[in-house]
């Protein structure tokens, strides 16, 4: 008889990929094309926005496409001392880490594989990105009092790419945490992005609720 193997199903049982003996590790293809998409579009919007700050300095007239409404207001937005709070236009932020991001994306596609320090650095970089975005999105529902679809999907990405970086390293033994919790965030790694994304939709939904309303 073949010796019984051990019970996997358990969360207590459940298999970490440690770092192999290389010293480097690699992506699935689903996450690299996750960095690409996000990096990609995070590219996009700061682009645009870039793009409509320049020209909305040199013609304070200027109407962004992107103003459809008092709420959606990409100019109210891009006018606010937030928009540069380092003291130059945040969007020149994006438009340096998001390639960054989506070149990861095809280098892992390309069969890379990268050392522990680096998974690491991409995790501190997007977690700073994500912070900064979160402040930003506090900013502009509760300070500044409009929104910008381009900031939005900028919030989206950074999210996205934050989150399952850290579902990467955490399946990778990059950081290292209990078996349980490993086991728990490879079954249900949906559950935070979609929980984060609904609050921002609520929290969006019950600070603009006045104007949303007139529209129904």
């Amino acid at each position: 008889m073949r010796p019984r193997r051990p019970d996997t199903g358990s969360p207590e049982h459940a298999p970490v990929r440690e770092i192999p003996s290389s010293g480097a590790t690699g992506g699935s293809r689903a996450f690299a094309w996750l960095l690409i998409v996000t990096g990609s579009l995070g590219l996009l919007a700061a682009f645009v926005i870039t793009v409509d700050k320049f020209e909305l300095l040199r013609n304070p007239d200027f109407a962004p496409s992107c103003n459809l409404s008092p709420v959606l207001s990409c100019s109210n937005v891009m006018r606010s001392r937030q928009a540069s709070v380092l003291g130059f236009p945040n969007p020149l932020l994006g438009l340096a880490a998001y390639p960054v991001v989506a070149f990861v994306g095809w280098a892992l596609l390309a069969g890379a594989r990268f050392r522990r320090w680096f998974w690491l650095g991409l995790n501190l970089g997007t977690l700073f990105g994500v912070g900064f975005c979160m402040w930003l999105m506090t900013q502009a529902l509760y300070e500044i009092g409009a929104l910008c679809l381009w900031c939005c999907l900028a919030w989206a990405v950074t999210i996205a790419m934050f989150w399952y970086t850290t579902v990467h390293n955490l399946r990778h033994g990059v950081i290292r945490a209990p078996r349980g919790v490993v086991a728990g965030v490879r079954e249900f790694h949906w559950v935070v992005p979609v929980t984060w994304y609904s609050s921002i939709v609520l929290l969006i939904g019950t600070r603009f609720w006045d104007y949303w309303r007139t529209l129904l």
